[in-house]
Formats: structure tokens, sequence, C-alpha cells
């Protein structure tokens, strides 16, 4: 039995007709007939009564109508689904977030516009840090990943650059500095930095001490963060400063003041990582409507990489 011989019964039922039911499959009634009596002696029921004019469905008919029609039911929204998910409008994507990234604007922004766009596509948003992200990823427990570069061991993956962030200096509420809201590195020679540890992202961690070092001083390194965003608490604390993120300003923790920095000021990078030779349009449009957003935020103070042809013909 396959799928057309249940599109025929229930056409002939819906018309209580061979030859009505003929006309509206576009079919000769006579191979129609053919069909149902097929389908008869393969269940080995019957399932018409054969009418002087017409049909009339049998008891067994009645009730095998109904799972007739959840059946093609159910292979209608088969195929929409997957030709949804062909053209990425149907589906779920897993998104692994690097540490403080939710905190960036364009994040709420990307997955409320992609929610817009393809409401029938899921969204997973997973924070950790780069390297559980790059181990995600390989393990096939995320799909895709905002992370901080470089990312170690990277190999199978496709990494590509998203965006540079200006960071700001944190300091503890009535700190003598905090008098200034603009600073320059060399005013912070003498004070304990609080860093979280290099693995957890070591190209921003290079990131600050190489602009300390320009700046003409090693950091005197103080207590360190487990996390990215668990320096600011620390720096509430009094237990030092901190260089971060300019997005980690949203974490009011009623003791920390932010402050611009100068030239020398180092960057956070942020790249897109996903596993290469991926060829998922759901993808496509995911990285499309991030680096919309990114675009659209027109923040001075963050640089949006431009897409790369590489990622581009992968993840479609």
């Amino acid at each position: 039995m396959d799928l057309r011989h249940l599109r025929y019964f229930v056409a002939v039922a819906d018309n209580g007709s061979f030859t009505r039911a003929a006309e509206q499959l576009g079919i000769e009634q006579p191979p129609l007939s053919q069909q149902i009596k097929q389908l008869e002696n393969e269940l080995g029921v019957l399932l018409f009564q054969r009418l002087t004019r017409g049909v009339r469905l049998t008891d067994v008919g009645l009730v095998l109508l109904d799972q007739a029609r959840a059946l093609l039911g159910m292979q209608q929204q088969f195929l929409a689904t997957a030709q949804g998910l062909a053209r990425g409008e149907k589906g779920h994507i897993r998104v692994g977030l690097a540490g403080a990234v939710s905190l960036l604007p364009m994040i709420p922004l990307t997955v409320r516009r992609f929610r817009e766009l393809w409401p029938d596509v899921t969204i997973y948003l997973e924070e950790s840090n780069t390297p559980a992200l790059r181990k995600s990823l390989h393990d096939r427990a995320i799909d895709i990943a905002i992370v901080r570069p470089p990312v170690p061991d990277g190999a199978g993956l496709l990494v590509s650059p998203l965006l540079e962030e200006e960071t700001v200096v944190a300091l503890p509420k009535g700190h003598p500095l905090a008098i200034h809201p603009h600073l320059e590195l060399e005013m912070l020679v003498d004070e304990p930095f609080i860093i979280f540890p290099r693995e957890l992202g070591p190209g921003f961690h290079d990131a600050i001490l190489s602009a300390c070092h320009n700046a003409g001083f090693t950091p005197r390194m103080g207590q360190q963060a487990p996390q990215i965003a668990s320096t600011v608490p620390l720096v509430a604390a009094g237990l030092g400063v901190s260089v971060v993120p300019r997005s980690l300003h949203q974490i009011h923790s009623g003791g920390v003041t932010y402050h611009s920095l100068g030239a020398k000021a180092p960057r956070a990078e942020l790249a897109i990582a996903m596993r290469a030779g991926q060829h998922v349009p759901l993808l496509a449009n995911f990285i499309s409507t991030l680096r919309a957003c990114c675009r659209d935020m027109n923040d001075s103070a963050i640089s949006v990489a431009p897409i790369r042809e590489d990622e581009e013909e992968t993840a479609c």
C-alpha cells in the first residue's frame, strides 16, 4: 500500500462516486476503481458498498477514513517540514555564546529579528567559555558559536571574524582615579589587575597584557576571575581594577565605575565558529541576520568584520 491509495480512498469517500472522484483526481474511472479494489484486497476489508448510483462507506470504511486523513495530513506536514528545512525556515539552531557575549545589544536584537523572519525556527542559547564551546561544536552539542579568538585546537572548525569591541576600565567605587571619566593605561601602573584565566580567552587575555606592556608596564596581577563577567563583582569588592569589554558596563554591581581608555586600549575580538563543511541554510540565515544586526547597531565602539567568502559558501 502506498499513500496514493489513501488519497484515492479519501477522494472516493468525499465524492461518494468513483466518477466524480476520478474527475477530481484527473484520472480515468476504471483505473481508480481498480486501485480501490486493490487496496481492499490488500487490507482484507470492504471499504465501500457499491450502489446503483455511487458508493457508500462501510462501517469499516468509516473508521479507516479518519486514519487515512491523519496519515495524509502527516505526509503534508512531513513535506512542508522538509521543504522548510531546505530553505532554512524550519527547525532549531543551538547557539553558543562565549563569556559576556550575551550582554552585547546585537544578541537579543539578532534573536528577535531572526524570530520575526523565521517564526518556525527555535533558537537555543548556551553560555560558556571558548574552549568549552569548541568542544561542544566538535561533539555536535551546538551548531554555531560566538567565541573569543583564537580558538585552541580549532581543527575541523571554520572561524571567521565578527567584530572588535572597545574596552573600558572598571574601578571600585570611590577609587581616587574614579574622578576621571577618561583614563590612560599608564595611570593603572600601581593597581592590582583582576583578570580571567588565559585558557578561557587567550586572545583577549594577551591583548590586555600586550596593551599594558605597550604602555610601559607589566600589570600587577591580583585576584583571578573565574569568567570574564566575574571580574566586575571582584572589582566592586575592592580587590583591584580590570579592563573589560564595554558591554560589561551593563552589569550594575553598585560598587563599580566605568571609564573610557585612550588609543592604547586593547580591543575585545569576537568571531563566529562552526563546523567546517556544514551546508545548512538555517545557519546561513542566522549568520546573515547576526551580521546585519551588528551593522545596524551603528556603534562607534564596535568594529564589524566583513564576511568571508569561505564562510558564506560553507553555511548555505
